[in-house]
């Protein structure tokens, strides 16, 4: 039996405490995985950024080099939208008025496209992506006069459009007239679609 003396020469167990408890192990210090991937996510976020807004292309996808072709596409297709904005002033409940303007407003966009057709860009990026988007164009333009048939068959439904990839194709229309600067040549969006 130890005395009250002799306490002194016994070692004591550094992981009890003086009341008898298991005391917990001390954390020591080392590398933990988040002290090796936060500085990794941090570096990397930072490039990311630095790279996306000051090397990065800013130039649009869809952006073609004939400045001619796309002012003349321009010229092209702003008295059509005046036109097509005059037709939307005649719009009628009735569904025989209605297709009648359809179809009005799309033989104007039929023409329209024959005129942006009749002279192709002269640069290689335009001569490889107008030929699509007019594609893109006439695909729009058959949905509506098949529009325009199903209002005169009695059918009063909403206008609807092919899609591409599930985007809808007035929209792959208007990107690439948004990305060029020429904005009347984008689709209609009005009462009579």
């Amino acid at each position: 039996m130890v005395t009250p003396d002799d306490q002194s020469d016994v070692i004591a167990d550094p992981r009890i405490d003086e009341d008898g408890h298991v005391r917990p192990a001390e954390r020591k210090p080392g590398i933990t995985p988040f002290k090796i991937l936060f500085p990794i996510g941090a570096v990397l976020f930072v490039a990311f950024w630095t790279w996306a807004l000051f090397f990065a292309s800013k130039t649009a996808v869809n952006k073609i080099e004939d400045v001619a072709w796309t002012e003349r596409a321009e010229a092209i297709c702003a008295p059509v939208k005046a036109e097509l904005r005059a037709l939307e002033l005649r719009a009628d409940p009735s569904l025989e008025v209605r297709a009648d303007l359809v179809v009005q407003s799309t033989d104007l966009l039929a023409a329209m496209l024959d005129d942006i057709e009749a002279v192709g860009p002269s640069d290689a990026k335009g001569q490889a992506i107008v030929p699509d988007w007019i594609a893109d164009w006439r695909t729009l333009v058959q949905d509506r006069y098949n529009y325009a048939d199903r209002l005169r068959d009695g059918q009063n439904v909403p206008f609807t459009e092919t899609a591409v990839r599930n985007v809808p194709i007035s929209e792959r229309i208007e990107t690439f007239a948004g990305d060029n600067e020429i904005p009347s040549c984008a689709p209609p969006h009005g009462s009579i679609l």
